[in-house]
């Protein structure tokens, strides 16, 4: 039995990983949509930069998944609960801080909760949405330029 859980575990961190390296692939497009409709260096840094975050984000989120299932399965060590317990605690902090920098607010003090797979959902959506103005109305020329 505790192999069976244990490859669940594995197959958990693979799905985090997979969720960072996708979200980080979707990011970069999001990121380089926006540049091509001429939305501006700007806009194009903070979809890259919220996309990527919250690729982050939804990736740590199974990875404390797959911790929990190891703890909970392994056998009972001080040691190994302590290692474990560390690693919780980072991968929680570190999401913790990638919160806050994507939605410039504590979690708790948030009106709505928001997972890392929903602010992605948005970003897409956003995404779709410009790129649907952009085809009804002309391309805005750039202020920038001479």
């Amino acid at each position: 039995m505790e192999a069976v859980f244990t490859a669940v575990a594995v197959g958990f961190e693979a799905i985090g990983a997979a969720a960072m390296i996708v979200g980080f692939v979707v990011a970069l497009v999001l990121g380089a949509r926006s540049l091509a409709r001429h939305e501006g260096g700007q806009a194009a840094f903070t979809t890259l930069r919220t996309t990527l975050g919250a690729a982050i984000l939804l990736g740590l989120e199974v990875l404390v998944a797959a911790d929990l299932i190891r703890t909970i399965t392994s056998k009972p060590s001080l040691e190994d609960a302590a290692i474990l317990g560390l690693i919780v605690l980072i991968r929680t902090i570190l999401s913790i801080s990638i919160q806050i920098e994507i939605e410039g607010t504590l979690p708790w003090r948030r009106a709505l909760l928001r997972s890392g797979g929903q602010l992605m959902s948005d970003a897409v959506a956003r995404d779709r949405a410009a790129q649907q103005a952009a085809r009804v109305s002309p391309p805005r020329p750039d202020p920038s330029a001479p």
